[in-house]
């Protein structure tokens, strides 16, 4: 799976330094279904995605709304397991990051989010 640095460019602050990407839909729907704690990335991008779950997780998590121009549309802060996230018109994509992650940061809705890519690590 493809990886990424999330930063929060307004802040000038990174909110994960080894994201996973999901973009296949088998991808997409597992998300962090499973996982017990932040050992395979700090992050999950879920795009396209405009809404989540957190059935069936172990996790807490920060999730946020992203738009198609970067901009955060909407933040939920430390959601739950077995919990059901809004449906946020306009988002692009969705930031899953560890509970803590947006009080960490200072980040709030309306800053400009950028995912970089990762140096290649293949010869």
């Amino acid at each position: 799976m493809r990886r990424v640095r999330i930063v929060n460019q307004t802040r000038g602050t990174g909110l994960a330094e080894q994201a996973e990407v999901a973009q296949s839909f088998l991808a997409r729907s597992r998300g962090l279904l499973g996982r017990r704690d932040w050992s395979q990335a700090d992050g999950l991008v879920i795009d396209p995605c405009n809404g989540v779950h957190t059935w069936l997780m172990h996790l807490s998590i920060d999730v946020a709304y992203v738009g198609r121009d970067g901009v955060v549309r909407r933040l939920v802060p430390t959601m739950r397991p077995w919990r059901l996230g809004p449906i946020v018109f306009g988002a692009r994509y969705v930031l899953e990051l560890p509970a803590g992650t947006f009080d960490r940061t200072g980040t709030v809705e309306g800053d400009r989010i950028a995912l970089e890519p990762l140096p290649s690590t293949a010869p």
